[in-house]
């Protein structure tokens, strides 16, 4: 049996994620310093708050974008598809928006950048731990066919 159209598509759905996934970024990172800009906050409690709103906004797009492009999960959507959804997003809010916060709010501005720029760096961080999460709870829990 030949795996390579398997592989091919794998390799094609992995780079629709990554797209998906850089419009996320923009959308959660544009909300945030939104955010940060017009309260004047980047720290503390508010900065918590401020991620999880933005990283609210980026599920949102997420979803749509994943399930009719990436994983083509096809028009009719159900309870049972969107409560998977929320759960997988659940676990990645919880490791995006708590590691964001830790790296902000207790890990020392080495970089020694601006705090709304330091704030953005805890942003990246988080995105880039709950990345893995994401992908494959979408692919096999949520989306699969």
């Amino acid at each position: 049996m030949d795996q390579k159209p398997e592989k091919t598509f794998l390799f094609f759905q992995i780079t629709k994620f990554a797209v998906v996934g850089v419009a996320n970024t923009a959308v959660d990172l544009g909300t945030l310093n939104l955010l940060m800009l017009l309260f004047r906050e980047t720290q503390g409690l508010y900065y918590s708050l401020f991620k999880a709103i933005s990283f609210t906004a980026a599920v949102i797009n997420s979803y749509f974008w994943n399930k009719y492009w990436t994983f083509g999960a096809g028009e009719k959507g159900t309870g049972k598809e969107f409560s998977r959804f929320f759960a997988i997003s659940v676990g990645g809010f919880i490791i995006n928006v708590g590691s964001a916060s830790v790296v902000v709010n207790f890990i020392p501005n080495f970089l020694k950048v601006s705090p709304q720029l330091w704030g953005n760096v805890g942003a990246l961080v988080g995105t880039s731990l709950g990345l893995a999460w994401n992908f494959l709870g979408y692919k096999f829990f949520v989306f699969k066919k």
